[in-house]
């Protein structure tokens, strides 16, 4: 493609000259395609990557349909997530402060009054989460007649957590005479209906992504048992020199699991889930934006929106199901011509998945061995060592040096001074201890249970999003199934039914038994004893915004 500039697309001269002084020079090659067909009012589906440039994308080009000063919303965008609102409206407001058009970011956690005052004194452009901006319009409070561009952006992410039916409100509120972009790192069968409901005969732009060619980011993987994974990964961070790491497990409940067991260990890390405030959220950004905070443990939505370019480290603590997905998670490190390092914890039984992510990648991940407890000990004395020789040599040890003066003044050899010193000085290594690792074993892998089962069977696994989920098969013993009013049509996944079932009852999620998707309802099995639990919390069971409730099958 040749390569185009800004002002060549015919973009108004104050989004040129904007977009020049923050340093925008030749455009993405997501910007090259999308944006002369929707200055050509096409609608348009996206598929990029985080990081290549989609928000410009369709930014310049909504920008461009605005009138300033125009009474009512005149565009209207859709994100998944607080943070990626928060992240979307400040670069369109940023790209459009020449126009004079205010922008504003709707989203849940923040207070309603702040934002009634905001749309009484008038914004052309919104960006917000599906639920949010449903209050506001069942309320009456969001006039949506007036607005005539509609951008759906991480579409994928916004269905996988149950949002399709808020977004189909939305939409049919919106006059259909518009124009409609679509922007998703995946183009799933669920994408691809919405689409077909809601876009008038769509352009389609798809980006390869770059970032699995092997040139920046060295992958390799690990395999290990089920229950050795934390072993493993706090193995693995005494050995890596960690600038910052971003660990993805599949669950919220994995999340804070993960974190709290890194930490006991002497590792610190955070959670960042759906459950934390937008406060809590924000200061949990801004301490490892400000490298307080090494380690974040996120499920993949909770990681949408971060625009982080330093992260050294990528760790699938849990292997995605779609190959996709782990193509987006490894894109976070290796960024910006930095070099990148994604390492994944495999069980066997996860191996399937393994050779599903190296045929759509084309690229074969190296396997490696973790290191052994003796190659950890020595590792630790040579950086004690090498801490030591830096302060003989700063020679700024002067009040140590009259401690041990006094030492040897009571009788005391140098000899026995510096070890008990040095004893006192490795203290903190207790708190990390190198747990053993189990052999592997073996008999849990079986390709041909594999060959066309999307979902692992369960085989006693446990920490942070382990719980894993079956199809078909008999139900196991002492199991009841229970049935739950929302399915495969509702855009719900199973790890969405673990995660709401576990989380509202306060039951394990490995607890939970076999778990079967239809059209309209879900089949889940628990145990026996467990039935009464689980139906007493109707009422509090939520999907996205959806209320979902059980009953005996």
């Amino acid at each position: 493609m040749t390569t185009e500039t800004f002002a060549q697309f015919g973009l108004h001269p104050d989004l040129v000259q904007t977009i020049t002084e923050l340093g925008f020079t030749d455009p993405t090659a997501i910007q090259q395609a999308a944006i002369p067909l929707l200055l050509a009012g096409r609608d348009l589906i996206g598929q990029a990557q985080t990081g290549t440039g989609k928000t410009a994308a369709f930014g310049l080009p909504l920008l461009q349909r605005v009138v300033p000063r125009q009474k009512g919303v005149q565009a209207l965008v859709l994100a998944p997530t607080r943070e990626l609102a928060i992240q979307v409206a400040d670069a369109i407001q940023r790209y459009g402060q020449g126009l004079g058009i205010t922008v504003l970011a709707v989203y849940g956690g923040q207070s309603y009054q702040q934002q009634l005052r905001s749309l009484r004194q008038g914004v052309e452009v919104i960006v917000g989460t599906p639920g949010r901006l449903l209050d506001l319009t069942n309320s009456g409070s969001l006039d949506l007649s007036g607005v005539q561009t509609v951008v759906l952006d991480e579409a994928d992410e916004m269905l996988s957590m149950g949002f399709v039916e808020d977004i189909e409100l939305i939409l049919d509120r919106i006059p259909t005479e518009r124009q409609t972009m679509l922007f998703s790192a995946t183009i799933s069968k669920r994408v691809q209906g919405l689409s077909a409901r809601y876009l008038r005969q769509p352009e389609t732009v798809s980006i390869t992504p770059k970032q699995l060619t092997g040139a920046t980011i060295e992958q390799r993987y690990y395999l290990v048992n089920q229950q050795d994974k934390i072993a493993a990964l706090t193995r693995l961070f005494e050995m890596e020199t960690i600038d910052s790491a971003l660990i993805f497990v599949r669950t919220r409940l994995g999340t804070g699991e993960l974190a709290n067991q890194l930490t006991s260990r002497g590792f610190a890390a955070e959670p960042l889930n759906g459950d934390l405030s937008q406060d809590a959220r924000i200061q949990v950004l801004t301490r490892y934006r400000n490298g307080q905070v090494k380690v974040l443990v996120a499920t993949d939505v909770a990681a949408r929106g971060l625009d982080i370019d330093d992260i050294s480290h990528v760790f699938n603590f849990d292997l995605p199901d779609d190959p996709e997905v782990y193509v987006h998670r490894v894109g976070r490190t290796g960024r910006a011509g930095r070099e990148g390092i994604a390492i994944s914890l495999l069980s066997p039984k996860d191996r399937w998945q393994l050779r599903r992510i190296e045929d759509y990648t084309r690229f074969k991940l190296n396997k490696a061995e973790l290191p052994t407890i003796q190659q950890i000990e020595n590792h630790r004395q040579a950086l004690l060592m090498e801490q030591l020789e830096v302060w003989i040599k700063r020679g700024r040890c002067r009040r140590e040096r009259e401690v041990v003066d006094m030492l040897v003044l009571s009788g005391h050899a140098p000899e026995d001074i510096a070890a008990a010193a040095l004893k006192l000085a490795r203290g903190d290594e207790k708190k990390r201890p190198i747990d053993p690792i189990t052999p592997i074993k073996e008999e849990q892998f079986n390709p041909r249970d594999r060959k066309n089962d999307r979902f692992p069977r369960r085989t006693g696994q446990t920490g942070p999003g382990g719980q894993g989920a079956r199809r078909g098969g008999d139900r196991d013993k002492d199991m009841v199934p229970l049935k739950l009013d929302a399915g495969r049509a509702d855009g719900i996944s199973v790890n969405h039914v673990v995660a709401a079932l576990a989380h509202y009852s306060g039951i394990a999620a490995n607890q939970l038994g076999k778990i079967r998707l239809d059209a309209n309802h879900t089949l889940v099995d628990v145990p026996e004893q467990m039935v009464g639990r689980l139906l007493s919390k109707n009422g509090a069971y939520r999907i996205g915004r959806r209320t979902v409730n059980l009953e005996r099958a």
